[in-house]
């Protein structure tokens, strides 16, 4: 950021008074600018006990396959938005049937929100941002071809819980892994 949005004024890097964060403040307005996290949200759509999985046919990570996701829009709940990103990347209908996992990647300041679904009709086909679309059950999942970290822990959360439907929490941190793409 090189200007104050409300002024226009040339902003730097400080840390404001009573806070412990270095933060875009104008030095025309002092308007502080604040640099949030960036909200994904994203489905793992059921269908008969098979999980639909997208293989990616854009950047990063083309050829892997993941989980129907996405960057929250704006004015949109993250449920909304996991309905969107799953129409968008696998022409699918969902049904939410609740939250099964948050993962945090603080170094790239991202939110990951997984939402256990079912898919409605069965239907669904490859788009503009998917190569392939297909079902597979826990034991087909092409875990060595899986294209972020996230997904592998959202999926195998999924898989491993005795109870669907249960709420898993995690971050990059937990890891030992690191060298892995988030």
């Amino acid at each position: 950021m090189k200007y104050c949005s409300s002024c226009g004024g040339s902003v730097s890097k400080k840390i404001p008074e009573g806070d412990n964060r270095l933060r875009f403040i104008c030095e025309t307005c002092a308007v502080v600018h604040y640099e949030n996290p960036k909200v994904v949200v994203g489905s793992i759509p059921v269908w008969e006990n098979k999980i639909l999985l997208c293989k990616r046919a854009i950047e990063p990570r083309k050829g892997f396959w993941t989980l129907p996701a996405g960057f929250l829009e704006n004015r949109e709940t993250v449920e909304e938005g996991a309905v969107r990103e799953t129409e968008e990347e696998a022409n699918a209908k969902i049904r939410i049937v609740g939250l099964q996992c948050v993962y945090s990647i603080p170094h790239i300041s991202q939110i990951y929100m997984f939402f256990l679904a079912d898919l409605v009709d069965g239907n669904f086909s490859v788009s503009s941002e998917s190569e392939e679309v297909r079902l597979f059950s826990a034991e087909e999942i092409p875990w060595e071809e899986l294209a972020f970290l996230s997904v592998s822990y959202a999926l195998r959360r999924y898989v491993d819980s005795p109870i669907k439907n249960t709420l898993h929490v995690g971050s990059t941190r937990d890891r030992k892994d690191s060298s892995k793409k988030s």
